[in-house]
C-alpha cells in the first residue's frame, strides 16, 4: 500500500528590501510576468506592490503592526514631529540657561552630562556649537600617525583589487614607494593582515574576516561532510569584500548544504555584527524553518564569534556551532566557492558600478540566476528548484 503525503503550502514574507528592488527590476523589464516567475511570486502581487509604492512612497510596506501614510497624512506626521522638536529645543534652552555659558568648553560639558536627556544634535544646534566639533572635543582629534595610516590602508586596498587580489606585500610595498610612501614590507604584511586581506598566489582563498579577537571559537563538527540528505541539517556562512567606484560593500552569505540555496544575505557598507551577520541570519530564519541539530558552520572571524552574534544563536537552543580551523579556508569550500562564481560570473571583468547598482546586480545574481536558474554540478547540474521538485516528486511517489 502506498501512502501520499500532502506538503502544505508555506506563505512566503517578503521583506521591504525585497518588495522595493522587485518594483524596481520591473521598470527596467519589458516582460512583467517574466520577471515575477522569475522571483517565485505572481504577476498581480508584483503589480499590487508597485501601485502600493506609488501610492504611498516611503510609507509604503511598512511591515506587520505598522500604519501605511498617504502623503497627506506624513505631512500631518512630519507637523507633529516638528512641534515635538519645538517643545524639546524650548526644554533645552530653558535648563542650558545658555547667556551664562561663555567658553565652548562649558558648552560641550553641559552637552556631555545631559547626553542621557536631549539628544545630541539637537543640543548642538540649540547651543550654536557643530556636531563635529562637540565629538572632536569628547573622543579628541585623530593623530597624524592614525591619519597616515588610514591613508596607507586604503592605497593597500586599492593597489589589491586593482591587481585582481594577486598582489603580495613584496609587490605592494613597491608599488606604495613609487607614489612617495616611505614603508617596509614588513609593515605593509602587518596592515595587510587587519584588513584580511592575501593574495591568490599564496593562497587560492581570499582570508575576508578579522580572526584576531578574544572571543572564544569552537572546534570544527562539520569536517568537511559537504554532502547534506535533508534540509536545514547544515548551514554554511561567510564574507567577502565587494569593489565598486564609491569603494568597498561586503557580502555576507547564509547557505544550505542540501540544496546548496542562498537562504540568507547582507550587502552593507561596514563590517559590523549588526551589518554582516546578523543581517544575514534574519533573512534565513524567515525564508527556511529551523530543524533541531542543525549545525551552523563559518571560519572563525570576529563577526561570527561576537557575543551579539552567539547569543542569538544559543538562543534557540537547537543549533550546534562549527567552524574551520584556523587558517584552514577548505573547511569552508562550499561557502568560499559560491564567492568566487559570483565573482567570475559577475565582478572580474566588468567596470566598476555604484554601490546602488551594485546592491541591485547582486539581488538580481542570487535571487534570480543563482537561486533559480543557475545549474549546480553539485547537484548533478539541475536547478535549485529542479532539484527540490524531483525530491519532493520521490517522496510523494
Amino acid at each position: 500500500m502506498q501512502f501520499l503525503f500532502a506538503y502544505p503550502q508555506v506563505r512566503k514574507i517578503y521583506d521591504k528590501a525585497f518588495k522595493e528592488k522587485a518594483v524596481e527590476l520591473s521598470y527596467d523589464r519589458t516582460n512583467v510576468s517574466e520577471l515575477a516567475r522569475e522571483l517565485g511570486i505572481t504577476a498581480p502581487q508584483l503589480y499590487k506592490w508597485r501601485k502600493e509604492l506609488q501610492e504611498f512612497g516611503e510609507g509604503s510596506f511598512p511591515g506587520k503592526g505598522n500604519l501605511k501614510l498617504t502623503p497627506e497624512q506624513e505631512k500631518i506626521h512630519e507637523l507633529e514631529k516638528k512641534l515635538k522638536d519645538a517643545e524639546l529645543e524650548r526644554d533645552i534652552f530653558k535648563k542650558s540657561n545658555r547667556h551664562f555659558f561663555q567658553e565652548r568648553s562649558m558648552i560641550y560639558s553641559f552637552i556631555k552630562n545631559n547626553e542621557q536627556l536631549f539628544p545630541i544634535e539637537k543640543m548642538c544646534r540649540v547651543l550654536q556649537v557643530s556636531n563635529g566639533s562637540y565629538y572632536r572635543w569628547k573622543k579628541q582629534i585623530n593623530t597624524a600617525r592614525q591619519q597616515l595610516k588610514s591613508a596607507i590602508k586604503k592605497q593597500i586596498a586599492l593597489i589589491y583589487f586593482q591587481t585582481k587580489q594577486r598582489y603580495g606585500s613584496p609587490r605592494i610595498t613597491l608599488e606604495l614607494r613609487s607614489i612617495g610612501y616611505k614603508i617596509s614590507r614588513v609593515t605593509v604584511a602587518k596592515y595587510m593582515k587587519e584588513l584580511g586581506l592575501r593574495s591568490k598566489l599564496s593562497k587560492k582563498f581570499k582570508v575576508t574576516t578579522n580572526s584576531s579577537h578574544n572571543y572564544l571559537v569552537v572546534e570544527n563538527v562539520l569536517n568537511r561532510e559537504f554532502t547534506v540528505k535533508m534540509p536545514s541539517k547544515v548551514w554554511v556562512s561567510d564574507i567577502t569584500y565587494i569593489q565598486t567606484k564609491e569603494g568597498f560593500v561586503y557580502l555576507t552569505t547564509i547557505m544550505d548544504l542540501y540544496d546548496r540555496k542562498i537562504i540568507g544575505w547582507s550587502l552593507s557598507n561596514a563590517m559590523s555584527t549588526e551589518q554582516t551577520t546578523l543581517g544575514a541570519w534574519k533573512m534565513a530564519i524567515k525564508n527556511r524553518d529551523l530543524k533541531n541539530g542543525l549545525i551552523f558552520h563559518s571560519d572563525r572571524g570576529v563577526q561570527y564569534a561576537s557575543k551579539k552574534f552567539v547569543n542569538v544563536l544559543d538562543s534557540y537552543k537547537k543549533i550546534t556551532r562549527s567552524m574551520s580551523r584556523k587558517g584552514n579556508c577548505w573547511d569552508n569550500a562550499v561557502a568560499e566557492s559560491f564567492f568566487k562564481s559570483l565573482k567570475t560570473e559577475l565582478i572580474y571583468g566588468n567596470k566598476l558600478i555604484s554601490k546602488e547598482q551594485m546592491k541591485l546586480e547582486i539581488f538580481e545574481y542570487i535571487e534570480i540566476w543563482y537561486n533559480r536558474k543557475r545549474r549546480h554540478s553539485a547537484l548533478n547540474y539541475a536547478t535549485i528548484e529542479e532539484f527540490n521538485n524531483q525530491i519532493n516528486y520521490k517522496n510523494v511517489a
